[in-house]
């Protein structure tokens, strides 16, 4: 299981020189993989709450986050062989040919080292802000895969469909990666776990939504329509996205009666979920981080401590 890590792209801390330490850092110490993501907007007043808080506001850390696509040009000018993932761009709120040529762009920069990790999103506001309707999403990323396939590699890209029309065109450069950079999909819905089979993705690049079996029925559901498309069920692969929270074993709750997060708990405690998680044929585990954390030291060392049980 190859091991990653989500730079400092959120936040306060979301600086130059932070970056560049993360960065050099991590490809010195083998980690095999840097990752961003996106976040176009912090509404004020959220038309979809996001579920991850009382609230429903996101984290005030998001109120700052740098372009991806940006920040990930900018790490493979100062590195040279680490890879560089999109955990996730939400691909509905940008043009397929504009999106698909600065992906290509960055894989020739950095000499195939991109790894593209899409979603949908979920939040009204983004769709309000990028003019895109949030009705029929689903339908618009299934055509949008297929024209960033075509724009990957076919000389003559031409498609049309009942959202993107694109006349008879010649588009480059061509990624590096051949036959294209590696595309992941991203979300829990049955709709998506299709999606992946349907246009023959590599995978899924998915998180932690409750207990480790949950997963666990996750993947077996993403190979079982596979085997029911008639295609190879090892050719989906698995990139998971985790948070590990560290807690001090005194500061734990006594009561028997609560069930433990995964990923949450001892360093101890963690690792052991870390290698069940490797069990379950996961090809990439991700590490991510508080933003407010601003040890770069100390989050490098506990990626190296939970490796041990991913490799």
């Amino acid at each position: 299981m190859k091991i990653g890590i989500v730079l400092p792209q959120l936040g306060k801390h979301a600086t130059r020189e932070n970056l560049l330490q993360t960065a050099r850092i991590a490809e010195n110490e083998g980690i095999d993989s840097l990752w961003v993501g996106e976040r176009l907007l912090w509404p004020l007043n959220p038309q979809t709450p996001f579920p991850g808080s009382s609230d429903g506001n996101l984290s005030v850390d998001q109120q700052i986050v740098l372009d991806p696509l940006v920040t990930l040009t900018y790490i493979a000018a100062n590195t040279h062989k680490i890879m560089l993932g999109t955990s996730v761009i939400d691909m509905l709120f940008h043009n397929p040919v504009i999106l698909g040529k600065r992906f290509a762009t960055l894989d020739v920069l950095s000499e195939g080292r991109v790894i593209a990790g899409l979603g949908i999103g979920w939040s009204m506001d983004e769709y309000q802000a990028s003019n895109v309707p949030f009705k029929d999403r689903g339908k618009r990323a299934d055509e949008f895969i297929q024209v960033l396939k075509k724009i990957w590699v076919d000389d003559v890209v031409e498609f049309k469909g009942e959202y993107y029309d694109i006349p008879s065109s010649i588009v480059g450069p061509k990624p590096i990666q051949k036959p294209h950079i590696p595309l992941y999909l991203g979300g829990f819905s049955p709709h998506t776990f299709t999606r992946i089979v349907k246009y023959d993705t590599h995978g899924w690049l998915g998180g932690i939504s409750g207990p480790l079996e949950k997963l666990e029925d996750t993947i077996k559901i993403i190979k079982d329509n596979s085997k029911k498309a008639n295609k190879d069920p090892n050719n989906s692969k698995i990139i998971l996205l985790t948070f590990p929270n560290i807690v001090d074993l005194k500061s734990q709750t006594t009561n028997k009666e609560d069930k433990r997060i995964p990923l949450n708990g001892t360093i101890d405690e963690i690792r052991e979920d870390v290698k069940r998680i490797n069990e379950f044929g996961i090809s990439h585990i991700i590490f991510g981080f508080s933003p407010t954390s601003a040890d770069i030291d100390s989050i490098i060392e506990v990626t190296k401590q939970l490796s041990k049980f991913a490799r």
